[in-house]
C-alpha cells in the first residue's frame, strides 16, 4: 500500500495568501505634537523639495479659482474652496515617499520620488481616487442643489455680487449653514476613510478597501484625537488659502510629513518588519 502524501488544501493556500488586517493602535494627543514635531523636521531636512509639492499645489488652486471665473461658474467658487483641502493627500503622495525614505536613511533625489508618485497610478491608490472623486461630484451636486432651493430668486453677475448675497442678506447665512452642515459631513466621511489609507497604500502592498477599513477603525479606536489632527488639517489648510493660496507652499509639506509620522504610529508595522524608530 502507497501512502498517501498530505499537504496544503486549496483553501488552506487560499487562507494563507489573504493579506492579515493592518493592526490598529491607540494614539494620545501627544502624538500628534511628537508627529508635527516629526514633520517638520523632514520639511527643514528638505526644504526645496518639499516645498515644491507645496508649491505645485497653490498653483494649481490658483489656477482652479481663476478656470471657475473665466467661466463664469462663480457659483462653484465656495464648494471648491471648501473641497480643495480634501484632495491634498494625492499631493502629498511625495511627501510620504520622503519622510519613509528620511527614517530609513535612504538617499533619494528628485527621480526617485517623482518614480514612485508616477507608479501609484498601477497600484491601489487610483481607487482611492476615484473614491474621493466620487465623494466630491456628491458634494457639488448638494451644494448646487442647496444653491437653488435657497437662493433661487438671487442672480450673480459677478464675483462680488456672489458674496454680497451670500455673506450679506438672510437668505444667503441660511445657504451658509445648510451649506456648512452638508460640506461637514461630507468632510468627515472622506477624512475618515483617507486619513491613512493614502500612507498605507504608499507603504504596503494591500488592496484599497482593507486601506479604508483600517482607516475607519483608526478613526473609531481613536475619535477626539483623529477629530483634533482634522480640526487642525482644516484650520492650517483654510487659513493657507487666504494670501492667494501661497501658505500652502509651507503648510502643505508640514502636514503631509506630519500625516506620515502618525500613521505610523496609529498603525503597527507589518509583520516581519521591523519598526522604525518613531519621530
Amino acid at each position: 500500500m502507497t501512502s498517501k502524501t498530505t499537504g496544503p488544501t486549496p483553501q488552506d493556500k487560499l487562507t494563507s495568501q489573504q493579506p492579515s488586517m493592518p493592526k490598529v493602535n491607540k494614539v494620545l494627543a501627544e502624538d500628534i505634537s511628537a508627529s508635527l514635531k516629526a514633520g517638520f523636521s523632514d520639511f527643514l531636512a528638505r526644504p526645496v523639495m518639499s516645498g515644491f509639492f507645496g508649491l505645485f499645489y497653490a498653483l494649481f488652486g490658483m489656477l482652479l479659482v481663476w478656470c471657475l471665473v473665466w467661466l463664469g461658474k462663480i457659483w462653484m467658487i465656495i464648494p471648491a474652496l471648501i473641497a480643495f483641502p480634501l484632495v491634498a493627500p494625492f499631493a502629498c503622495a511625495g511627501l510620504y515617499e520622503m519622510s519613509r525614505r528620511l527614517q530609513t536613511a535612504e538617499p533619494f533625489g528628485w527621480f526617485n520620488i517623482l518614480t514612485v508618485m508616477a507608479d501609484q497610478r498601477k497600484r491601489e491608490m487610483s481607487w482611492m481616487a476615484f473614491v474621493t472623486l466620487f465623494v466630491l461630484w456628491v458634494w457639488f451636486y448638494q451644494f448646487r442643489t442647496v444653491l437653488v432651493i435657497v437662493l433661487q430668486d438671487a442672480s450673480f453677475s459677478d464675483l462680488d455680487g456672489f458674496f454680497n448675497t451670500v455673506l450679506f442678506t438672510p437668505e444667503g447665512w441660511t445657504f451658509l449653514a445648510i451649506g456648512t452642515c452638508v460640506g461637514a459631513c461630507m468632510a468627515a466621511a472622506l477624512f475618515t476613510v483617507t486619513v491613512v489609507a493614502m500612507p498605507l497604500l504608499l507603504d504596503r502592498d494591500i488592496d484599497f478597501v482593507t486601506a479604508m477599513i483600517t482607516s475607519i477603525r483608526v478613526v473609531k479606536e481613536n475619535p477626539l484625537v483623529m477629530l483634533t489632527w482634522a480640526a487642525i488639517i482644516t484650520v492650517t489648510m483654510l487659513l493657507s488659502l487666504v494670501p492667494a493660496f501661497l501658505g500652502l507652499i509651507f503648510t502643505l509639506p508640514i502636514l503631509g510629513h506630519t500625516t506620515w509620522h502618525l500613521y505610523q504610529r496609529a498603525v503597527s508595522p507589518a509583520e516581519g518588519r521591523s519598526s522604525v524608530q518613531l519621530g
